[in-house]
Order: C-alpha cells, then sequence, then structure tokens
C-alpha cells in the first residue's frame, strides 16, 4: 500500500508539473511573435475613429464627428512628473500621452521608455477622459470636440492644473488636475450655474483602449479588466467581455460600488479610476464596443445618482486616476494612505497569495541588503531550507535508512518471489519494524510544489523582478536563460528555438538536471521497478520543463538541488555512523532467518 502511496505521490507531482508546463509553452512560444507584432504596429501609425458623442450613465456611443468640427492640431497641456511625462489634449479632456520614465522596452537601456498612454492618432489609441451627460435634455455639455482652456502648467506635483470650458449659458464646467510624486492623478469634476434656472447633469470619467492590446496568454496572468467594487475582486478578461458583452447590449460588467476602483490590467502596467467618496454610490462598468472588425474596450464611473445645480450653486466629483507600473509597495502605500480597497490586488498573486505576497516581501528585502535578486533568490532558499529542515531530517533519515536496508528488501524479494503478497506483507513488516516510511522519498518534492508555483507568480508577475540581473549571461531573471545547448551555446550563429520550443536547452537547465541527477543518487533506488523507472527519467523530464521557465526559477530549483545534496550526504553520513556503531545490527522479522545473506546482483 505504502508504495501506490509513493508512486501515486510521484505520478501526482510530475502530472501537476507536466500539466503547468502544457499549458504554459504554447504561451511562451507564442509571445516573442506577439511581442514582434506589437512592434511593428506601433510603427505604423494610422488614424483611430473618434468616439463620438457620450450616453446616459457613461456609455460611449461611437458616433463620427459632427459636421464644422475642428480640424486643427488639439493643443496639449504637458505632464512633467518626477516619474512620468506626456501631455493631456485640451481637445477633449484626454489624458492619451503618457511614457514611464523608470521602465524602458528592454534590459538595454537605450530603448525606449514605455509608453502606457496613447492619442488616438496612433495604431493603439489609449486614453483616461472626465465629461459630462446632460440629463435635463437642454444643458450644453463638453464632447469629445471640445476646446478647453488651461489655467496653470506643466502639470507637476506641487502644481495643480484646471481645466475650463463655459458653455455661454450660464454654467462653466471646470476639472481640476493634481499630480503626485509617482503615478496618480488626482481629477475634482466641478460645475458652476451662473444661469437663471437650475440644470441636471452627470459627471462621469473613463478609461478606453480603441483595441484589444497584445496578451501574453498565460493562464496564471489575468489580463483585461480588473477592480474591486463593494469589496469584491472583478477580474474579466478580453475574451469573456466580450461573450458577456455580447449577451448584454455591451456591458461585459456593471455594478454599483462605494469605495472601489476599475481599470485595465496588462502584466506590469495598470490604469484604474478609484473613488474618493465612499458615501457616494457609484456605477462601475465594463463595456466591449464593436465597430467592424475593431473591438474597443471601456471601463467607466458615474454617480448614480444626477447632479442637480440649482442658480448660483456648484456641484462637484472627485476621483482617482492610477496610470503607471504595479509596484507592490506603491500599490499597498496607495490602499493604506488614500483607503483605495485592496489596490495591492491589481499585481496578480494568484490563489496562493498568501504565500506569494510574503515570498515577494522577503525577496524584496534581502534585495535591499545584497543589491541582487538572484543572490535574494539564492539566500531566499536557504532560509526555506532551514525553515523546513526538521520535517526534510526526519525524511532524508528515513530515506537512509532504505538505503541500508536495501540489501535485506532484496533478500525478501528474492525469498518470496513467486508470492508477491507475502513480499508484500514481510517487507511492511520490516518497515514497521525500523520505522521507516517508503513514502517519505517523495516527501522534498511535495514540498517544492507549492514554494514552486509561488515563486513562478513573484518571479513573473511583480514588475521589481522585470529586468533584473543576476551574474554572466542572465541579464533578466524573469526572463528565460537566453544560451542554447543545440546552437554550442552561441558558437552557431542560429537559433534552433525558432524550429520549436523543445530545442531550447539554456545552461542553467542543464545545471539543474546534473544536480538533480546527484541528488538522486543519494537517494536509495526505489523497490518496484516502474517506480525505479520514474525516477530515472525525472531529471530529464524536469530538465526540459524548466528550459523555458525564468531563469530566476531555474537558479532556484538548481541551488534547492545542491542544498539537498549537502543536507542528504550529511544525513546519511551521520546514519551510517549511527549503525555502525550499533553494531550493524538491522532487526528484520522472524521469517526471514537473521543467518541470512542477501544476494548479490
Amino acid at each position: 500500500m505504502d508504495q501506490k502511496r509513493l508512486l501515486a505521490a510521484i505520478a501526482i507531482s510530475i502530472g501537476i508539473l507536466l500539466l503547468f508546463d502544457f499549458v504554459n509553452r504554447p504561451a511562451r512560444e507564442a509571445e516573442r511573435a506577439r511581442l514582434a507584432q506589437q512592434q511593428q504596429a506601433a510603427q505604423v501609425q494610422q488614424p483611430a475613429p473618434a468616439p463620438g458623442p457620450v450616453g446616459p450613465l457613461g456609455a460611449p456611443t461611437d458616433a463620427s464627428p459632427a459636421a464644422g468640427a475642428p480640424t486643427a492640431p488639439a493643443a496639449r497641456l504637458d505632464i512633467d512628473g518626477p516619474r512620468v511625462k506626456g501631455t493631456i489634449s485640451l481637445r477633449g479632456a484626454r489624458l492619451d500621452d503618457l511614457v514611464l520614465k523608470d521602465y524602458h522596452e528592454t534590459v538595454d537601456r537605450s530603448s525606449p521608455l514605455v509608453r502606457l498612454l496613447a492619442p488616438r492618432e496612433g495604431a493603439a489609441p489609449y486614453y483616461a477622459q472626465w465629461g459630462w451627460t446632460a440629463l435635463d435634455g437642454r444643458t450644453p455639455v463638453p464632447g469629445n470636440e471640445t476646446d478647453w482652456t488651461a489655467e496653470g502648467g506643466p502639470l507637476a506635483p506641487g502644481k495643480p492644473v484646471t481645466l475650463r470650458w463655459d458653455n455661454g449659458q450660464g454654467q462653466v464646467f471646470e476639472i481640476g488636475l493634481a499630480l503626485d510624486e509617482n503615478y496618480m492623478l488626482t481629477a475634482e469634476q466641478r460645475v458652476r450655474n451662473t444661469g437663471a434656472e437650475p440644470v441636471q447633469v452627470l459627471p462621469w470619467s473613463r478609461l478606453r483602449r480603441e483595441s484589444t492590446p497584445p496578451t501574453q496568454g498565460f493562464f496564471i496572468l489575468h489580463e483585461g479588466f480588473v477592480g474591486v467594487l463593494d469589496g469584491r475582486l472583478k477580474e474579466v478578461t478580453y475574451k469573456d467581455g466580450k461573450s458577456e458583452a455580447e449577451k448584454k447590449s455591451g456591458l461585459a460588467l456593471e455594478q454599483e460600488t462605494g469605495a472601489g476602483w476599475a481599470g485595465f490590467t496588462d502584466k506590469y502596467w495598470l490604469t484604474a479610476i478609484a473613488t474618493i467618496d465612499p458615501a457616494i454610490r457609484t456605477k462601475a462598468s465594463f463595456r466591449h464596443v464593436p465597430e467592424g472588425n475593431q473591438d474597443r474596450w471601456q471601463a467607466d464611473f458615474a454617480p448614480v445618482a444626477p447632479q442637480a445645480v440649482a442658480p448660483g450653486a456648484a456641484a462637484t466629483l472627485a476621483t482617482r486616476l492610477f496610470a503607471g507600473a504595479k509596484e507592490v509597495r506603491l500599490l499597498d502605500a496607495y490602499r493604506d494612505r488614500l483607503g483605495i480597497p485592496d489596490f495591492d490586488k491589481a499585481v496578480d498573486f494568484g490563489w496562493f497569495y498568501f504565500l506569494t505576497k510574503p515570498f515577494f516581501f522577503a525577496l524584496d528585502f534581502l534585495f535591499h541588503i545584497f543589491g541582487n535578486f538572484g543572490i535574494a533568490i539564492l539566500v531566499f532558499t536557504l532560509a526555506l531550507k532551514a525553515a523546513f529542515f526538521p520535517l526534510a531530517n526526519k525524511s532524508y533519515k528515513s530515506m537512509s535508512r532504505m538505503k541500508v536496508l536495501g540489501p535485506k528488501m532484496q533478500e525478501i524479494r528474492e525469498r518470496y518471489k513467486d508470492d508477491p503478497a507475502k513480499a508484500q506483507t514481510e517487507m511492511m513488516a520490516l518497515y514497521r519494524t525500523e520505522k521507516v516510511n517508503p513514502a517519505s522519498g517523495c516527501l522534498p518534492i511535495l514540498l517544492q510544489i507549492p514554494v514552486f508555483f509561488s515563486l513562478y507568480k513573484v518571479l513573473f508577475v511583480t514588475i521589481e523582478m522585470r529586468h533584473a540581473p543576476f551574474f554572466g549571461w542572465i541579464h533578466d531573471l524573469s526572463a528565460p536563460d537566453p544560451t542554447n545547448l543545440f546552437n554550442l551555446f552561441g558558437l552557431i550563429p542560429y537559433d534552433p528555438a525558432q524550429l520549436t520550443h523543445y530545442l531550447h536547452m539554456p545552461a542553467w537547465a542543464l545545471i539543474m538536471g546534473a544536480t538533480m541527477f546527484l541528488q538522486q543518487r543519494l537517494n536509495p533506488a526505489p523497490p518496484d521497478p516502474v517506480q525505479a523507472k520514474i525516477f530515472q527519467w525525472m531529471p530529464l523530464i524536469f530538465t526540459f520543463m524548466l528550459a523555458g521557465m525564468p531563469a530566476g526559477l531555474v537558479i532556484y530549483w538548481s541551488w534547492n538541488n545542491l542544498l539537498s545534496i549537502a543536507q542528504q550526504w550529511y544525513i546519511m553520513r551521520m546514519e551510517t555512523q549511527r549503525k555502525a556503531q550499533a553494531g550493524g545490527a538491522v532487526a528484520i522479522p522472524a521469517a526471514v532467518p537473521a543467518t541470512a545473506k542477501p544476494k548479490k546482483g
């Protein structure tokens, strides 16, 4: 029975990792093609259709610009923050040009800075916008082609800016903008009514993508709509959003909320609108707006109750806009300081949140000590080995006893080779007498499974690991090792992985396979031939599985193997000495004569 459990445990462990690899391999192979396609598309500048009037509750309708609409280039307001730069289009009050100063497209510091938001004139428009809808049917409100005037500028920390538009009928619309030291912008929408009659308007804010962005397609990574509404995390992929919107007249999701936030998440970047006053009930919506073959996406907020502004009165509504990198500590700070609920969940830490986030903090703490995330991984792995030492120590002791019992086990199999049931019974009696567990050998592997997944998540989804170097040829721990055995590690000027990802065999994966093989040699050979075959193939299977995974994960696994080898060698040496001091006596069941000598071979 214990042998069956051991076999089942090993099969489940390998099966989980094989499934993990099977699901992610196609996405890793396609990622390079997607990125190339994205870069090619970015070079082609095609005018995008302009969004038209905004309907009730912030719902957009994509109509063509009205006749006589302005055709001159729009005036722009500069943005100059410590970590962002860009411009705001004063036509339509759109933040549609934003570049992140701290992040480059590639590890090459001379590569372009990451552009987060882009204007409508480009190939992939992506912007934030603020506006109003007239619910009384008679109040002129600013539209997509409205030219605003700016008071102040450039927009920078401590230097707020006000956008203003007068409709000529007694109502003045203003948008007050303030930028902090990082990626948060506060927008206060104000309506002052100097007319003779009350007006009824609905302020709204929205994030708009005029095309579906390239996604990486990993099942462990969410990309698309994201938000926390009334305390619940909402995640809707572009595929699911389109499917839901087809059933609900363009709405992928609509929900009322008090305090909350919603927007678009990419692997490392986030744009999100957040409410400020939790007492104001707001309706948040995720929308899919098709236009021919073009898919457009929108996340918007609008208060449930419209604003009734009496003559001589004013009404305001403030929201926040985050547009930047998903830095864990920064999101935590905004969550705590600004009261944005669960804002840290914009980072997709997944089901193992209780492990992945603490793992990140541990690695980040060690990084600030050693200045290298690779070294942080090595030290972190050493700390994990120390934490699990009592459990692993018990497992390795059991394995060492199994190895000492090898001759006796072989003797039992030979004696009862014609009676497998009896042999199994006697083997179990030997295990009980010697207090060993044959299934303990798989325990170190089982312990590594949640650690493996959690560390993989940290390396894959946190921007802090992006472009983090190690030593030698590893310039990005979050990317696969770029070397390849099949082109003699660069001596042959050709990439065999272009044919198939199975022809990518980097140096660190080979190191991992070699250390796993050495670790296996220290373990006692499983008594069952099927189990023995599985163990023999495991180093090769794992080598191919980890070949395309982030280099940081393969380095972790290799280092963990080396630590395990040292630990096993020490424990088995101590166990052998203990047996020698005890006279080498090994108790065996009475059914096996004590004078019998094990057969060789």
